[in-house]
């Protein structure tokens, strides 16, 4: 198997949806790895039909929209503390680019899980 090395780079940020997804300068859709943040107000995944199909996976959808705008707030706050750093690990079923962002070397995720306002990937 070979070996693949992922290289940080400069992320221009240009804007912030939810606490686990983000939009670069360029277009590209970046979703967090390995977080679940609370969904915002208008996530299909808040939706009756949607809430009773996932009730029984490994990550439920977690529609406390408070606690949403909260964990988006704080991750935009965060990443504009400093310059952000992104390291690409792949793609998920939606097209968008699975990475870590980070700043001053403080992973986002991590920062968003310590703060309650995210939790592990399951």
């Amino acid at each position: 198997m070979p070996l693949i090395l992922a290289a940080a780079a400069i992320a221009c940020v240009a804007s912030v949806h939810d606490g686990d997804t983000v939009r670069l300068c360029d277009g590209e859709r970046v979703r967090l790895v390995n977080i679940d943040a609370p969904e915002v107000v208008g996530s299909s995944r808040c939706t009756a039909q949607s809430r009773a199909k996932l009730a029984a996976s490994r990550n439920p959808p977690w529609c406390d929209y408070e606690a949403g705008l909260a964990s988006r707030d704080q991750l935009r706050a965060f990443l504009s503390s400093g310059s952000p750093q992104i390291q690409r690990t792949g793609t998920d079923r939606y097209g968008r680019t699975l990475a870590r962002l980070s700043v001053n070397g403080r992973d986002a995720g991590n920062y968003l899980i310590s703060a309650g306002l995210a939790r592990p990937w399951q």
